[in-house]
């Protein structure tokens, strides 16, 4: 079970997600921190106890933008430790998620926080410190179970992705290209973008019979939008609306016998 340390600014924002942080039964136990100066005390006080001492912290859920340091930077304070505590990021805005993965984070939450998002980002924490994501047999059964993901449910025409804490569907087809975020992926419409919690791979596989290929180990790329095919210095790029990405050589010549092979369709 985890030993929890939540911390945000904002009291009741910060009351509410202890709330369900100790609903949840593979937590064993919640505090509070209303600012990163008492948190970095905090989790002192844990580093200094072990990972065994009764002073111990498993996971951080922490705030991004707060007064004084950044969750960012609490989070880049507690890297140079040998044996840091997790760390889920729970925030308002989108915009920091490359930074967050950057910085090894477990899960990235919007708020406004709902229960079974929670739940799964708690999941994951269980699931990285090699402990049972469910209750045993001693505990009760979770009150926010986490439920499949809406994508898993759904036609795979269509992936649902979140935006300030309102799941939305976008449809395969008005996806361009995608770019690899550590476990995540930014998906590149004509609209704009949006991040989701699957990795590169997974879409690679789901998404091959929609006509998308690999170029290079961070973008996978719908081939009907693929509008220039350049070749300078021994170097491949794409051009994909207005993106210019680089194809690895690996991929170049079978991107090549693609194009061909789509063109005289």
């Amino acid at each position: 079970m985890l030993r929890v340390l939540a911390v945000d600014d904002e009291k009741p924002l910060l009351e509410e997600l202890l709330y369900l942080l100790r609903s949840d039964p593979r937590v064993r136990s919640a505090e509070g921190a209303s600012d990163s100066t008492a948190a970095l005390r905090r989790i002192t006080r844990a580093l200094e106890s072990g990972p065994d001492g009764p002073e111990a912290i498993d996971v951080v859920f922490l705030d991004i933008q707060m007064a004084g340091l950044t969750g960012l930077d609490v989070a880049r304070l507690l890297a140079g430790f040998a044996r840091p505590p997790l760390i889920v990021f729970v925030t308002a805005h989108e915009g920091f998620a490359v930074q967050a993965f950057d910085l090894d984070a477990v899960d990235y939450v919007l708020k406004p926080v709902r229960p079974e998002r929670l739940a799964e980002a708690v999941r994951r924490a269980c699931e990285q410190l090699g402990r049972a994501g469910a209750p045993t047999a001693s505990g009760p059964a979770p009150r926010h179970p986490a439920p499949p993901s809406s994508a898993d449910r759904r036609a795979p025409e269509q992936i649902a992705v979140e935006l300030g804490g309102v799941t939305r569907f976008v449809a395969v087809s008005d996806v361009a290209h995608v770019e690899a975020q550590g476990d995540y992926a930014r998906l590149h419409t004509d609209e704009g973008s949006h991040l989701v919690r699957i990795p590169l791979s997974t879409l690679e596989e789901r998404w091959a019979a929609h006509g998308f290929v690999r170029i290079h180990r961070r973008h996978l790329v719908a081939l009907s939008r693929i509008d220039e095919l350049r070749l300078e210095s021994g170097a491949t790029t794409v051009r994909v609306g207005s993106a210019e990405l680089q194809v690895s050589r690996r991929h170049a010549r079978e991107l090549r016998d693609l194009l061909m092979r789509h063109a005289t369709r």
